[in-house]
């Protein structure tokens, strides 16, 4: 059998990073469902505060510019951008308290959180994209969850950026209230500085005391990330 002579040329298609657009919320349109919400949370891994979720309806003639995954821009840039969004879009915001997350868990948590934003928005979603693997139950209307949704997604990807913004400015607040433990530094995850916090001044009531090291036994689930975002 003749053998396949191999590509002289990298994957540049494989490995190119993912840009978000339009073309999921155009789909859903197509088939009949609009307006289209995009809807992503904020905060699954800190040790301390709220899980912040966003829904967002793009207006397709006003689309910010520079649309990403929050993830992927600078603390300046997705604080521009929020007033963009908030400027041009509805947006609905919500979130699941420390004591809330140790009452059930954080996935349930945030997709109560992510529910209630959806459920919330001015002008009812006829569908919802939705970032992970997926949809909140309890809607009134159908959804897709979307695997790196954010980055795929200009309507999540506007969700992750307002849900990230205000996640961060809710902790720089809880700092004025709780300065022991730097949470304007690090939003609550768990990074040498707030572990250190923890150890000398023990917990306070934002701490979620089901995660590790928090919880008695050390057997709590691990957070998804001990570095802020």
């Amino acid at each position: 059998m003749k053998r396949r002579t191999p590509p002289d040329s990298p994957l540049l298609f494989d490995t190119a990073p993912l840009v978000p657009d339009f073309r999921l919320e155009l789909k859903a349109r197509k088939a009949g469902h609009w307006p289209v919400a995009g809807a992503d949370e904020a905060g699954r891994g800190p040790l301390a505060g709220p899980v912040v979720a966003a829904a967002v309806i793009l207006d397709p003639k006003r689309i910010p510019e520079g649309l990403n995954d929050s993830k992927q821009l600078s603390a300046q840039r997705r604080e521009e951008l929020f007033v963009q969004i908030l400027a041009t879009a509805t947006v609905s915001i919500a979130s699941s308290s420390s004591t809330r997350i140790d009452e059930t868990d954080i996935r349930k948590a945030s997709l109560d959180a992510m529910r209630r934003a959806i459920c919330s928005l001015a002008i009812p979603a006829s569908y919802v994209l939705t970032d992970g693997l997926d949809v909140p139950p309890g809607l009134d209307c159908p959804g897709q969850a979307v695997v790196k949704g954010d980055a795929r997604s200009v309507s999540i990807a506007a969700a992750s950026i307002v849900a990230k913004v205000t996640r961060d400015r809710m902790m720089a607040r809880a700092h004025a209230v709780f300065p022991d433990y730097g949470f304007a530094a690090h939003a609550g995850y768990g990074t040498a500085q707030h572990r250190a916090g923890i150890e000398k001044h023990g917990p306070c009531s934002l701490h979620r005391m089901s995660f590790r090291p928090l919880r008695k036994g050390d057997d709590g689930p691990e957070t998804d990330e001990l570095i802020p975002e």
